[in-house]
């Protein structure tokens, strides 16, 4: 089974800086990402037209660094242990509008482009977050659907690929 590579390959290091100082890393020009003792920077996927949450995924060197060079969206995937390009197996392929890293650069915000049907949750809406959850007064109350229909069915899509969803 492969791991997350924490360390820099040698397309990374061209691309990412060593972290110096605070102020280099707050307010410094040159990227210097901090990925988690797992090797893992969390990354938010937006769409690039209607600000639309899409997903959350996990990035380890191999992936920013493709992600970067290729303006495609790239992810590490922990139920397969390895890097993915999305939209492999689907086709839904993310185009990457903007990337930005936040005050820290301990995590990503990709704003992207979706091919295809536009959606990007393999469970067939266009969103991965397509349930609202209860607050207040209402928590533990049921989830609400937030999208009314499936963009795709993700037995047409995906076939018999794995379901990356774990127990």
């Amino acid at each position: 089974m492969m791991s997350p590579s924490s360390a820099p390959n040698a397309v990374a290091t061209a691309l990412f800086s060593p972290r110096e100082s605070i102020e280099f890393v707050e307010e410094g020009v040159r990227l210097a990402p901090k990925f988690c003792e797992r090797g893992l920077l969390p990354c938010i996927t937006t769409d690039a037209d209607s600000g639309q949450v899409l997903m959350l995924g996990w990035m380890d060197t191999d992936a920013l660094a493709l992600t970067l060079r290729t303006a495609e969206a790239h992810y590490w995937s922990r139920s397969r242990q390895q890097v993915w390009r999305k939209g492999a197996t689907s086709g839904l392929a993310q185009h990457v509008v903007e990337a930005r890293i936040d005050d820290d650069q301990d995590a990503l915000w990709l704003r992207v482009r979706v091919q295809g049907l536009g959606a990007s949750c393999h469970v067939g809406y266009r969103s991965c977050f397509y349930r609202s959850v209860p607050i207040g007064q209402r928590a533990g109350g049921t989830l609400s659907f937030t999208e009314d229909h499936k963009v795709f069915d993700p037995v047409e899509v995906y076939g018999d690929a794995p379901n990356p969803t774990q127990l």
